[in-house]
């Protein structure tokens, strides 16, 4: 009778530890956040927000380094920071418009701006322009429906949007990316 040998490849495991890979000032202020919750896992999200504000997204070695710090299962912090579209797990531009997708927007012009975006910045959702200033997403709902359609782009919400007004929103966005070189 013949025997069968299970054979196991190596599974490879990352360990970071956060000491060695976040700063002081972002241990801080994560620190902090969990100082004001119940557990430390609660700050997850805080954390993952304080990451992305420092270095603009939240790369794997970030989140492992995170989890490290507030001692919880990495597929667990994984979960929040894909379930939060605001979390960026993957580079992007220094300007990230979301584009609201939502009902109300299509009713109102949300073609029209979707076009003249991807035409005057030469992407598509999901993308990045190549100087690496502007990435486009979509977004379900930005809340601005009684003055629809509207976009994003960092913190700054903008509404009652047309082809002309988003073209000077970019081109004044552009312009004030290249004056701080």
């Amino acid at each position: 009778m013949k025997s069968d040998v299970l054979s196991m490849e190596n599974i490879s495991t990352v360990t970071i530890d956060y000491r060695q890979y976040l700063s002081t000032t972002e241990v801080a202020a994560i620190e902090h956040e969990v100082s004001i919750m119940e557990t430390r896992e609660a700050a997850g999200i805080e954390a993952l927000k304080i990451i992305q504000e420092h270095r603009g997204w939240v790369s794997d070695d970030s989140l492992y380094a995170i989890a490290d710090l507030l001692n919880m299962p990495e597929a667990e912090l994984e979960g929040v920071a894909t379930f939060y579209n605001l979390i960026y797990r993957q580079a992007v531009g220094q300007f990230v418009i979301h584009l609201c997708d939502s009902v109300a927007c299509h009713l109102t012009g949300y073609e029209e701006i979707y076009q003249t975006i991807k035409s005057y910045l030469g992407i598509d959702y999901g993308q990045t322009t190549i100087d690496g200033k502007f990435t486009f997403l979509t977004n379900v709902c930005l809340g601005g429906c009684d003055k629809a359609p509207s976009m994003m782009v960092g913190k700054q919400h903008y509404q009652s949007l047309t082809p002309e007004n988003v073209v000077e929103i970019l081109a004044d966005l552009a312009k004030q990316e290249s004056e701080n070189d």
